[in-house]
């Protein structure tokens, strides 16, 4: 499986980006995907995810600005930001798992917010 994440940049505080990333490849059997960030020196963290069927789970600190969503059709999961911080800044990654328990991550799009 491979993973190509766009839709990273530069955006001043309040603002919106929205990420996407498309998987290729031995894309049967997927189950969740899901972004996850990682700020420098800081451990990578959880910042959604969504189950086939659309439940969805979020980090606290994203709560009510962010919203993933996924298009199964497409094998392809989206992250809409807005109410960007400062503190959101940093490489955002996205990731799925195989019902089989094999996980796959994508290279990362860089997220910087600032004035």
């Amino acid at each position: 499986v491979q993973l190509q994440a766009s839709g990273g940049g530069l955006v001043q505080p309040g603002g919106s980006l929205k990420l996407s990333c498309a998987a290729s490849g031995s894309i049967f059997q997927i189950n969740d995907m899901a972004w996850y960030r990682q700020a420098p020196g800081k451990q990578r963290e959880l910042v959604a995810s969504i189950s086939v069927g659309g439940s969805t789970n979020y980090a606290d600190s994203v709560k009510g600005r962010f919203t993933i969503s996924r298009d199964n059709a497409k094998n392809t999961v989206y992250l809409q930001m807005s109410s960007l911080k400062p503190e959101d800044t940093a490489v955002y990654y996205c990731h799925l798992d195989k019902y089989s328990g094999t996980r796959f991550w994508g290279p990362g799009t860089q997220v910087t917010v600032s004035s």
